[in-house]
Formats: C-alpha cells, sequence, structure tokens
C-alpha cells in the first residue's frame, strides 16, 4: 500500500525522523500545559469559563489557546497576543518607513522586525493577563470568590500568564527551528483537533439517542464534512496565473533569461484574518451590552445570536469587506510591477510600469470577490450546520477559522514532508506524481 510504504520512506530518513519526534515532544509540553490551573483556581468552579466559550470571540480565543483559555490555565492567553502583535506590525510596515526599511534589510531586518514583535507581546500580554483575571473573577463569581486588585494573587496571576504565554511562542519557534511545518500555525492546529474527537463522540451519542434519524443521519454528515473539507482545500489552494516573461540574454556562449514564469496570484490572499476581524467586530454589541445596567437593546440582542439572521448577514458583509482591505495590504501591485521590471520581467502584452501595476490590480480585484464570497459562505457554514441539529462543538468543524486553518497548516506541514522526501529521491504522497501545494508566502495563522 502507498500509504504505508510512504510512511516507512519517513521513518528512514533519519533527519525527518528527528524533527517529528522533536515536534511530537513539544506538542505533548503544550497540551501538558494547557491543563495546569493557575494557583488559587478551583477546577470545579470552572463551569461558567467554559460555558462562555462556546460561542462569539471567547470561543475563538479558546480555539487559539488549545482550550487552556476555558480551562483557566497558565497558557490561558495561548498563542494570540503574538499573532496581534504580528498583525499590528505588518499594518504598521505598510505605513511607517522605518518599519519598510527594515523589511528590505534582509536576514538582519526580519530579526529585528522580530525583536520589536516580541516587545510588543510582551505588552500586549501585561493588558491582557488583569483583564482576563477580570473576567474569570466575573464569570466564577456565584462559585468562587476571586480578589481582583494590586495583591499577589493579581500579580503572580499575571506573571504566570505571560510567562505561559511567552513559553508557548517559544514552543512554536522550536517547532519550527528543529521539528516540522511552521511552529505557530502547529500549535494552533493541535488547539483545533484536540476538541474533534470530543466533539465527534458527542455528535455521534446525540445522534444514536436520537429515533428520527440515527445512524444514518451521522454517517451523512460525516460525508458532508468530506465535501466541506474537499471545498476548503480547493479555496486554500485556488490561484490565477500570470504568465511572465524574462528578456533573453546572451553572454559568449551562455544564454540567460528567456523562461517563461507564472505569478500565482491566490483567489484567497487574505487566509482567515477577514474571519479574525468580522468576529471581533460582531462582538462589540455583546461586550457593550454586558456593561448596560439595564440589559441588551433590541438591537444588540439581533447579533447576540450567533445562529440568526442579521448576525449572519452583517457577518458575511464584514468578511467580504475585510477581505479585500487586507488584500489590499497584503499585495502590491505597484511593487511588483517594479520587481518585474527591475528583473528584465514583462507580462506579455502590458507595458511595462504603470501599465502592469494596473493589470495586475484589475485581476486582483476580479479574483478578489468571488475569493471573499466563497469565504463568507465558509465562514457561516457552522450556523446551517447547528440549524439541522448538529451539536455546537461538531458544527465548528463545518466551517469557520477552525476548518481553514486546520486544511491549511495540515497541507503546509505534508508539502514540507514531501519535500524532504523528494530530496532524499524517495516518491511523494501520490503515484501519480502530484505535488501538494501548500499556502505558499502565507501566514502562519
Amino acid at each position: 500500500m502507498k500509504f504505508i510504504e510512504t510512511c516507512k520512506n519517513i521513518w528512514k530518513i533519519e533527519d525527518l525522523r528527528q524533527r517529528l519526534l522533536t515536534t511530537a515532544l513539544f506538542v505533548l509540553i503544550y497540551r501538558f500545559g494547557s491543563y495546569v490551573v493557575l494557583p488559587g483556581i478551583e477546577t470545579e468552579a470552572l463551569g461558567a469559563l467554559k460555558g462562555q466559550t462556546e460561542g462569539g470571540l471567547m470561543a475563538l480565543l479558546d480555539m487559539f489557546s488549545g482550550g487552556a483559555f476555558s480551562n483557566a490555565s497558565i497558557f490561558a492567553l495561548g498563542i494570540m497576543p503574538y499573532i496581534s502583535a504580528s498583525i499590528v506590525i505588518q499594518l504598521l510596515s505598510i505605513a511607517v518607513p522605518y518599519f519598510q526599511k527594515l523589511q528590505k534589510e534582509g536576514e538582519s531586518g526580519r530579526q529585528k522586525i522580530n525583536q520589536i514583535t516580541r516587545y510588543l507581546t510582551v505588552l500586549i500580554l501585561v493588558l491582557q493577563g488583569p483583564s482576563y483575571l477580570v473576567n474569570l473573577a466575573g464569570q466564577m463569581a456565584q462559585v468562587q470568590t476571586i480578589d481582583i486588585g494590586f495583591n499577589w494573587f493579581t500579580i503572580s496571576s499575571t506573571i504566570l500568564l505571560c510567562a505561559g504565554s511567552m513559553f508557548v511562542m517559544w514552543l512554536g519557534e522550536r517547532i519550527t527551528d528543529r521539528g516540522i511545518g511552521n511552529g505557530i500555525s502547529f500549535i494552533i492546529l493541535i488547539g483545533i483537533i484536540a476538541r474533534f474527537p470530543s466533539a465527534i463522540v458527542q455528535e455521534f451519542t446525540s445522534r444514536i439517542n436520537d429515533p428520527a434519524g440515527g445512524l444514518i443521519m451521522f454517517i451523512l454528515e460525516i460525508v458532508i464534512l468530506l465535501f466541506v473539507f474537499a471545498f476548503a482545500i480547493m479555496l486554500v489552494q485556488g490561484t490565477r496565473r500570470i504568465p511572465v516573461q524574462y528578456a533573453k540574454r546572451i553572454q559568449g556562449n551562455k544564454q540567460y533569461g528567456g523562461v517563461r514564469q507564472y505569478i500565482p496570484l491566490k483567489v484567497n490572499s487574505a487566509n482567515v484574518m477577514p474571519i479574525i476581524f468580522a468576529q471581533a467586530i460582531m462582538f462589540i454589541p455583546v461586550a457593550i451590552a454586558g456593561f448596560r445596567a439595564n440589559g441588551a437593546s433590541a438591537f444588540a440582542q439581533a447579533f447576540m445570536n450567533s445562529d440568526g439572521f442579521w448576525y449572519n448577514f452583517v457577518f458575511a458583509l464584514l468578511i467580504i469587506a475585510f477581505t479585500y482591505f487586507y488584500t489590499a495590504i497584503i499585495i502590491n501591485p505597484v511593487q511588483m510591477a517594479e520587481n518585474l521590471k527591475v528583473n528584465n520581467g514583462f507580462i506579455p502584452g502590458v507595458k511595462p510600469g504603470k501599465k502592469t501595476a494596473e493589470y495586475i490590480d484589475s485581476i486582483m480585484s476580479r479574483i478578489t470577490l468571488p475569493g471573499s464570497i466563497l469565504l463568507a459562505m465558509i465562514a457561516i457554514l457552522p450556523a446551517f450546520a447547528r440549524m439541522f441539529g448538529i451539536s455546537m462543538g461538531f458544527a465548528q468543524f463545518f466551517g469557520g477559522t477552525s476548518l481553514l486553518i486546520m486544511v491549511g497548516v495540515i497541507l503546509d506541514t505534508l508539502q514540507q514532508i514531501e519535500s524532504h522526501l523528494l530530496m532524499r529521491h524517495y516518491d511523494g504522497f501520490f503515484e501519480s506524481g502530484m505535488r501538494i501545494k501548500g499556502r505558499s508566502g502565507a501566514m502562519a495563522y
């Protein structure tokens, strides 16, 4: 069997075997730390916190932390502060000349940007730590009294939360250096996958006990889930290739250039960031309602139901808008046209310079629209799944951030493993010669 043969080849390669074992070790450390509860917190009193993380932005935070958020663990803040810092630095790289200069300095500039990102992560952690403790105290007020103020509990817990998050970041970097795949992405992936066994067992139990449908409905759900996975893979890998011709130059007996290549423009260049931004915006009415003494208004109540029409309609519109916004930030047609001109490259039938930039921009505008609509469809699929009676935990795997991250990271990891195999003259994962394509140039999240 081809799969067994590939697994044997993977184990034969000493470097790859060592990387896989190192990755597994770091993952075990991360999962163990996710269950180490902050000192002074009774684990029996965490029911309210777990209920809070069933939907909305809190569910996203809990997913990114691998369930550590709802466990009140030392890893509760997880990798999200680092991701937030990375997003801020990336936005600054567009608007601030200093960061633009660092990006052009190569490896030294990249190291400087990473250092600034870490400093910003620490600052975010110092602000988020006490906020998490205040929320924890509010959720556990009826069961356990937690004294939040300038006292030893708050200071020590904030230090532990900051140290835990920085340790998770360090684990991610070690996985990138000594393991397989992108460490930050892999840690997020493990957090998502950790929920899958319990979700599928819960769904199986509920369907077996349901007289209407029973096992047949469960099998149908699994089949639909596989189709959704295939659809997500198509969205992640979908590209529009622009042909590029390089000028031919002859020096002596050697020929330089004259090769036709392609610029791969991804249908979903923004990845999962529009969904994350949109979810953060949709959480604002809920947060405002929580601070109102007289309860939520009718407007806020309409957006507090994640299964309702208006919530998902506005959510989809925000995703489409943020997709255009984020694509415009990360894709710079003017810079791409300039790079082509410097390297003696041109698009056949298009003048170099301004015309090339306009041509690339027009193509990006055309492919971003269907990409944003498909991304919005995937984001609201869990709401449709819950309409058909699928449990909350299992419905999250039918779409949204978790599905896209899971598909993207798995493809990236498999591509890296396959490259190790091909480098040692082994066959890849497919007999037909097909090669796995990951999210080339994509962000870690």
